[in-house]
Formats: C-alpha cells, structure tokens, sequence
C-alpha cells in the first residue's frame, strides 16, 4: 500500500510539473508578443525588432500587415510599395491617396474604432496601430497579434520608416526615401525667399467644420519652424496640444500665409463647410486672404506630416508657395 501511495504521489509531482511547464511556455510566447523585452534566441522563426526603446518579438516573416488608426504608417507602406491585409477606412472607404497599396485589402472599422471581429477573422501576422488608442482599445489589439503603436509625433518620422522597411524587407528603399528628404530640406532652406522668414506662416486643419492649429512641433509646422526655420508665432508657441478655435480668435493672429488642410471625408455632416468659411466676412478681412496668400490642400489633406514622403511632398510645395 505504501509503495503505490509513493508511486501514485510521483505521479501527481511529474504532472504538476508539465502542467507547469506547458503554462510557462505559454506565457513567454504570449509576453513575447506583447512586447515585453525577452530574448528571440530559441523561439523557431520569431525575430526581434526594435523600435523607439522598445523590442517586439515578431514572426520572421511578415506577410499580413493590419493597419488600423496610424495613418502615418499607411503613408509609409504607400512609399516603400508595401500592400497590407486590413486597413481601416475613413468615411466608409479606403482614401484615394492609398488607393494603389488597399485595392485588396479588406475593411477592419473606422480610423478610430477598429473592428476587432474583422481584424480576427484575417489572423494577421502583425498589427500597426496608432498611438492614440486608448489602453482598452490597444489591449483588445494585443490580444488579437502582436501590436506595434506607431508615433505621430513629427520627431519619430524617420524612425517610423527605418522601422517599416526592416519590418517589410524594405531597408534599403527606405534609406534611399531618407536621403532624398535629407536633400530637399537642404535645398529648400536656399531657396526660401529671404523677406519671407520673419512672416507669419500658419497652417491649420479644417475638421467637422472647426480649425485646428497644432504645437509647433506637430502637424506641418515640424517642416515649416524647423526644417525651413521660420519664425514660431507667440499664438503657436502658446499651443501644447491640438486646439480648436474660433473664427474671430484665428482672425487675430492675421497670419502673412495660411497653409489650409481639409478633407471632405472627415467631415461628411459638413460638405459645405470650406466654401462658408470662405464667403465669412471675418476670413475675407484676414491679411492672408486679402493678398492671396491661403494654400488649400497642398499636398493630400490626409497627409499627417509625420510620414517622410509626406514631408518630401509639403517640404517642396511649401517652397514653391512661399517663393511665389
């Protein structure tokens, strides 16, 4: 009796103790995914990837991409060629400006409001998500695949597309997209007439008929105040966050130039909303305005100006605007 109690507790020892290695495998493969920093090393086709003082452990090959909120990635994937999966849409559609990378990709919910059914039924291999979910949306994400958030701030452009092109295979290609940038800003700064550095450049959002302006390191001013170094107006200075503001409290900063970004999809309630701003006698009264000096939509209104080849687009139209 003694010796099959003795067999019997060995027995239960031996399976607690698979049990309890099943459960740890598990879970480093499940931590792996969600980014916490462990060792690719012994995990058969996962590599490690890092990206603004982050590692994620991914599959090796990346073959379906979801992007669902960062529209900034989408910018990226359209330069370097890449097609994902899932994207999500905006109004009901996929953008124009993504039309040659999302002909075949298939709807997972709006910008900011993923469908986590969808998203689930194209099992993707990696999700590219913004930044700007809230932390139940991201965890949701998670649970689906890994979850790479990616920045919308200006400042993490470039890493944004040295990361997309090791993640894609891309490296070189977004290198290349990185120098010509490099480039441009450096002939733009040359170019910038000299009498216009000391003007009062804006560039606002027209969005379910209210106007943004953002900090000055967010948005397109990242290229205006900094790569072409012009003067920061005090108003902008003052902004530490997206801000909407009234017509009459725009019309006091009486910019020299308006840099006027507006998209209809973002504000189907609203279709009209650009052509009443424009027939307002307070926008008429505008310096801006008087003289000509308001550029509408001058690269796609959803270009975020966070994306490099974004940058490359505004970087040289704003030139040619403020040259003009």
């Amino acid at each position: 009796m003694t010796r099959k109690l003795w067999i019997l507790g060995l027995a239960v020892v031996i399976a607690g103790g698979l049990i309890t290695g099943i459960y740890v495998n598990k879970t480093v493969l499940y931590q792996a995914d969600q980014s916490v920093p462990v060792s690719a090393k012994g995990q058969v086709g996962r590599k490690s990837h890092s990206y603004l003082g982050k590692e994620y452990i991914l599959p090796d090959k990346i073959d379906k991409i979801v992007v669902t909120g960062a529209l900034e990635a989408l910018e990226d994937l359209l330069v370097l060629g890449v097609k994902p999966v899932g994207v999500m849409t905006i109004g009901g559609t996929f953008p124009t400006l993504f039309a040659d990378i999302t002909k075949d990709a298939k709807p997972i919910g709006e910008r900011m409001q993923p469908s986590f059914e969808a998203i689930l039924k194209i099992r993707p291999d990696v999700i590219l998500s913004s930044d700007k979910f809230p932390a139940s949306t991201a965890e949701q994400l998670k649970k689906i695949a890994p979850t790479i958030p990616i920045s919308h701030f200006p400042i993490d452009g470039k890493a944004n597309l040295l990361f997309l092109g090791e993640l894609t295979g891309k490296q070189e290609q977004a290198k290349e997209v990185l120098r010509k940038y490099e480039q441009d800003a450096a002939a733009a700064k040359v170019r910038l007439p000299e009498g216009v550095k000391d003007k009062k450049v804006i560039a606002v959002r027209i969005r379910a008929g209210n106007i943004g302006v953002y900090p000055a390191n967010v948005f397109l001013n990242e290229i205006l105040y900094g790569e072409l170094g012009l003067s920061v107006p005090e108003e902008i200075k003052a902004v530490k966050a997206q801000e909407v503001i009234s017509l009459e409290k725009f019309s006091e900063m009486d910019p020299d130039y308006i840099f006027l970004q507006y998209a209809v999809l973002e504000s189907p309630a609203q279709p009209n909303v650009l052509k009443d701003l424009q027939q307002n006698p307070i926008w008429r009264s505008m310096k801006a305005v008087k003289n000509n000096n308001v550029f509408i939509n001058v690269v796609d209104p959803l270009v975020q100006g966070v994306a490099i080849g974004g940058k490359i687009q505004f970087l040289n139209a704003a030139i040619e605007k403020l040259s003009q």
